[in-house]
């Protein structure tokens, strides 16, 4: 085996050290400044290096991060300190009476209570690990277990971006021969949404939540496991060291920062405890902005004197202390079980259930995944279940309270035909969803016209859910195609529906001129969107708008896109094999090419024009977070026309934020993004940076 040249050494050396340098950027500052396209080159250049000199491989080397192999069982560890867990405060006068002992015990120790300072954090809902380095190096990573004993999952966690194998360090400096990270490993909501889809389409069982999808993917045995889901961290602590010296945990997060490690932008130190009580407030009411879940906000004291002598009590510091917000979670009675099929056909099973309020709202119907699911989890109807807003936002049922049991309650079976059309459903192998596979089912109908009328889609004002429910029950809709031959004087006075008034007389609701008149100016604008949203509102299953767009500029028009064989659908970057067959499926069906034939017709837009293929991206690289309502765009329009312009839009503001676009009403994001100093935009310098409205194009 030949031995590596010195000019391969330096390069290994060179491009482990660029491709940490941008890892760092990328999760940890949210800051790329190169090309993903860029980074894989790096990396597989890197990756031929030592395959062709092994002697280059080193255990720290980016490439390294998926090499471990599945382990039979995880090994325990005893942690350097334990990790102890924290008393709750429910409300600010706990808040208070917590602050209250501890003033009392630091005044009897002779410490003046009013020189303390405090941090607050949000509380993630993750999966707390411990991460040990020495000399610089991860050398071990543990989950929290009893506190006192964890696992050994550093397989795994290596497998993690944000979480560097090397801590950074200044030129000439040296790192301490030990220091303990401690963190809180999280699945990002909107990653977790679509983890779901996919292991959904997949025919594998989904997660309940993000934290669970956290927990279960750091304690797969096989690290490629761990390697495919979209973990990150947010560290917190500093935990036991040797050869570092520090005084306070605010001066702990600011060493953190600077060697390498992700510490929430969100953490602030605070002076007055009023201004602590108002932040946890203002987490609390954040809280759903936030693209993960957290449960509370976590108040330390800051100065490591006095937490010493506060010391612990039982297992709880008596320095800090989690303000608890109110519970996601309720306990409610299952009535019946529903179904719902949707625009692919999937039935979609619903929880209908006794009225009762979740994180302050009134909650009734809740989602169930799917029919394995129920099973999985044992829910029957009739019974008391826990019901979970995920994300504070999509209520779903967790699972049965056993011990409430009467022994009526009765185990649910998916219906053998659909309710909708009464065709015999199917459950193709190797899927958790049974379909209905009638093309002419009116359920998928009119959930695929809903689609295409919806404001990510072809955004048709004025076309609502029950609008097109009606339309479609009178026989005046059969497809949406048929939306663009809808005449006035068949709308006009049309009976939408009716009320009671107080003397008992019915009360028809009916189509107004100004209505239809809007409804139909609308319809003739979205003759215009541009060809990925039309491509997009024909709802081809797993086509969303980010995969709409990659088809649309890789084709260029409908014709090519339905004369492309499956192999070559599959090769468009960021396609794949799933949904190239779902692509070719859809135009292999005879009513959607005469759906297509018809939406033409109609004049919509089915090409990229010369100009848009040429239009330039002056927005690349730049990162936008939209706040309050413009007068002119709707969020989607603004974002699609960001997003043609080669930018990006994220929904929370940080470091790696570009500009920050403010509308009416503006939420936190607004006060957030000048706290960080980030440029804020009015609607009408937005509309000067990217043209000028575009209703009819990118944007509409």
């Amino acid at each position: 085996m030949a031995k590596a040249p010195a000019e391969a050494k330096r390069r290994a050396a060179e491009l482990r050290r660029q491709l940490e340098h941008h890892n760092y950027l990328y999760y940890v500052l949210d800051q790329p400044e190169i090309s993903d396209a860029e980074y894989d080159r790096l990396f597989a250049e890197l990756e031929q290096l030592e395959e062709e000199y092994p002697e280059l491989r080193d255990p720290d080397s980016p490439t390294q991060r998926v090499g471990a192999q599945p382990l039979d069982s995880f090994r325990h560890v005893e942690h350097p300190l334990p990790m102890y867990s924290l008393a709750n405060a429910r409300n600010p006068e706990e808040l208070h009476e917590w602050f209250d002992r501890a003033a009392k015990l630091l005044s009897g120790a002779g410490v003046d209570p009013a020189e303390a300072a405090f941090v607050t954090e949000p509380k993630i809902d993750g999966l707390a690990v411990s991460l040990v380095y020495e000399n610089g190096r991860l050398a071990r990573g543990a989950t929290r277990g009893n506190g006192e004993v964890g696992e050994d999952v550093t397989t795994n966690l290596r497998t993690i971006g944000a979480i560097p194998l090397v801590m950074r360090l200044e030129p000439g400096e040296q790192p301490p021969p030990v220091v303990e990270v401690r963190g809180e490993v999280y699945l990002p909501l909107s990653d977790f949404e679509r983890l779901n889809q996919e292991r959904a389409a997949a025919g594998e069982p989904t997660f309940a939540n993000p934290r669970n999808a956290a927990a279960g993917s750091i304690r797969q045995l096989d690290p490629r496991v761990a390697a495919s889901r979209p973990l990150s961290i947010w560290c917190y602590q500093v935990g036991y060291t040797e050869g570092l010296e520090l005084e306070s945990h605010w001066q702990a997060l600011e060493w953190l920062r600077g060697h390498g490690f992700r510490v929430n932008p969100g953490v602030r130190r605070h002076r007055d405890f009023e201004a602590v009580v108002e932040e946890c407030r203002a987490w609390e009411e954040r809280r759903a902005e936030l693209d993960y879940d957290i449960d509370g906000a976590v108040v330390k004291i800051d100065s490591y004197r006095m937490q010493e002598l506060l010391g612990v009590v039982g297992r709880d510091p008596r320095w800090a202390v989690a303000y608890k917000f109110a519970p996601s979670t309720e306990v409610t009675r299952l009535l019946e079980i529903g179904i719902n099929v949707g625009r692919t056909g999937a039935l979609n099973p619903y929880a209908v259930m006794e009225p009762v309020e979740v994180g302050g709202v009134t909650v009734t119907h809740a989602t169930l995944h799917n029919e394995d699911d129920i099973h999985r989890k044992d829910i029957r109807v009739g019974d008391w279940v826990v019901v979970q807003r995920a994300g504070d936002v999509i209520p779903q049922v967790v699972g049965p309270v056993i011990q409430k049991r009467t022994g009526k309650e009765k185990v649910f079976h998916m219906p053998e035909k659909c309710p909708s059309c009464g065709a015999a459903v199917v459950r193709p192998e190797g899927e958790v969803v049974v379909r209905c596979p009638n093309r002419s089912c009116p359920a998928q109908i009119v959930e695929s016209i809903k689609h295409f009328v919806s404001k990510d889609a072809m955004d048709i004002d004025g076309v609502g859910e029950k609008l097109v429910e009606r339309l479609f029950a009178l026989g005046l809709i059969e497809n949406m195609a048929d939306l663009y031959s809808l005449e006035r004087d068949q709308l006009v006075g049309l009976e939408l529906s009716s009320s009671v008034n107080e003397k008992g007389k019915r009360v028809p609701h009916r189509l107004q001129e100004k209505s239809v008149d809007n409804m139909l100016a609308s319809l003739e604008a979205s003759k215009q969107r541009s060809f990925p949203r039309v491509l997009f509102a024909l709802g081809i299953r797993h086509v969303g708008a980010v995969n709409a767009r990659l088809l649309a500029e890789h084709f260029r028009s409908i014709d090519a896109l339905i004369e492309a064989d499956e192999e070559e659908v599959a090769q468009v970057e960021g396609i794949g094999p799933v949904i190239a067959e779902a692509v070719r499926e859809f135009f292999d069906e005879p009513h959607n090419q005469e759906t297509v034939r018809r939406l033409r017709q109609a004049g919509l837009r089915f090409e990229v024009t010369e100009d848009e293929a040429a239009a330039p991206r002056p927005l690349a690289g730049k990162r936008f977070v939209l706040t309050g309502s413009l007068s002119s765009l709707t969020r989607s329009q603004a974002k699609e026309r960001i997003e043609a312009l080669g930018g990006k839009v994220s929904g929370s503001v940080g470091k790696g934020t570009d500009y920050v676009v403010a509308g009416e009403k503006p939420g936190s994001k607004l006060e957030k993004a000048r706290e960080l100093g980030k440029t804020v935009l009015s609607e009408e310098e937005f509309l000067e940076m990217i043209g000028g409205e575009d209703p009819g194009g990118a944007g509409g």
